[in-house]
């Protein structure tokens, strides 16, 4: 089947975040590509649907990805702040996952970062997935890693 449009190929599973906030994981397709994306979705009365908050991830990343999440601890307590890995993406940008905490909050970050001559440091794409959540996240990019696998 050839892929010319975007289209989901496969819902992988989503986090709930509060009551009008949830952050899907998807396998999608465009051009011939396929790349899980990570996005967060709104639900209120005046808007449903996505948000500019999310990534998008080759299925290499998302293999090292999980393969990082998959060595940290379930107790999001014990988890120390730090970078896990930096994935490039092309020349000048990389992927970075990275554990850190904002006001009273710790998080796990998927960032896009730039490195050229015109710029150096975060783009607006990323998201922040929260890191009580570890459990879910880690059975999210496995699961996500497994597809890509089966699915070469």
């Amino acid at each position: 089947m050839a892929i010319s449009s975007f289209s989901i190929l496969r819902q992988i599973g989503s986090i709930k975040i509060d009551e009008g906030n949830e952050i899907k994981f998807s396998v999608d397709a465009y051009k011939q590509s396929r790349y899980l994306s990570v996005r967060k979705y709104l639900k209120s009365e005046t808007y449903s649907g996505p948000t500019k908050a999310g990534i998008t991830l080759t299925s290499e990343v998302v293999t090292k990805i999980a393969k990082a999440l998959a060595t940290l601890p379930d107790d999001p307590n014990s988890i120390p702040d730090g970078e896990l890995g930096k994935y490039a993406r092309r020349q000048g940008l990389a992927i970075v996952l990275r554990v850190s905490s904002f006001n009273t909050a710790k998080g796990i970050d998927i960032r896009q970062w730039q490195e050229d001559e015109t710029y150096t440091g975060w783009t607006k794409k990323g998201i922040r997935l929260p890191l009580e959540k570890i459990k879910e996240i880690k059975e999210l990019f496995r699961l996500s890693a497994q597809y890509f696998e089966e699915n070469k």
